[in-house]
């Protein structure tokens, strides 16, 4: 069956398409990430937090978490993980899952490696909520979407948040299980929320500069249109075909994906979103590619 889906993109002039009921609701999954590493760096900015100096009683600093260099082990790596989001479980403990995976472990020296981790962005979510003084959703509303007058995202905390979203949650799947936290918004403010982070001041171009600052990983990605592969801070930053330099977050969870991108190379920018059935986040990415071009 083929996988069904929805689009939105937005174009240099600012103006906004969307495929289907601009109202319709999509998780994010890692495309929150995304915004997670704008608040950080928003507080970055106001001296709230601090880049590059080791976090108090680790080896990593802020810089290293956001760009998954920091070395922390991915708790979604967990064969009992997997298995208790399969059975429908609800979320283990925080403490819990750290212990788990041994997260006071790190898995290389920071800075030395490269290995994305959803452990990290729970740290990050930790010193956001610390910083900010305030819980996670009231901060990212704050920090991030406030300034670019975005209204219809949201943290999900229980299934039935999962529910309003296009697929429903047949499977009955907790967003708990995304410890850094999961976001459900439309296409349309994925779109916004990108493309005002590329076009609009909401950081300082010192750090705009450093968020889209690329490691390179590696070349093509066999079924997906990645011709090099790069993280920034927060950022998946590469190149895709035919499009040149590629920046954004790509993201999937149970049943569904997505892919949200910049294209600043095409003769005329644009951000593009795409969120489809399925749990190949390369029909995503493909589909935001033959978008633009």
């Amino acid at each position: 069956m083929a996988p069904e889906i929805f689009h939105a993109h937005m174009d240099a002039r600012s103006d906004l398409f969307c495929s289907d009921d601009p109202d319709l609701i999509f998780p994010w999954w890692s495309f929150s990430k995304t915004v997670l590493a704008t608040a950080a760096l928003r507080l970055v900015g106001k001296g709230k937090l601090e880049l590059d100096q080791r976090l108090p009683d680790r080896q990593f600093t802020l810089r290293q978490l956001l760009q998954h260099q920091a070395g922390a082990p991915n708790y979604s790596k967990l064969a009992a993980y997997t298995r208790a989001v399969e059975e429908r479980a609800d979320p283990w403990d925080v403490e819990d899952m750290l212990d788990q995976c041994h997260a006071a472990q790190p898995e290389y020296m920071p800075g030395s490696g490269w290995a994305y981790s959803n452990t990290g962005y729970l740290i990050v979510r930790c010193l956001i909520e610390r910083a900010a003084n305030d819980d996670l959703g009231s901060a990212l509303q704050f920090l991030v979407f406030d300034p670019l007058e975005i209204d219809s995202v949201f943290l999900a905390k229980t299934r039935q948040d999962m529910a309003r979203a296009v697929w429903g949650n047949e499977n009955g799947y907790h967003p708990g299980w995304v410890y850094h936290g999961l976001l459900l918004g439309t296409a349309g403010d994925a779109v916004r929320f990108l493309n005002g982070l590329m076009t609009r001041d909401i950081l300082s171009a010192t750090l705009h500069e450093q968020m889209i600052s690329p490691h390179h990983i590696g070349g093509p990605v066999s079924g997906r249109p990645w011709q090099k592969t790069a993280y920034g801070l927060g950022l998946m930053c590469g190149e895709m075909n035919s499009v040149g330099r590629s920046i954004g977050h790509s993201g999937g969870g149970p049943e569904n994906v997505c892919a949200v991108y910049h294209f600043p190379d095409v003769q005329e920018p644009v951000t593009v979103a795409a969120f489809c059935s399925g749990s190949d986040e390369g029909v995503a990415e493909n589909e935001v590619v033959e978008l633009v071009v």
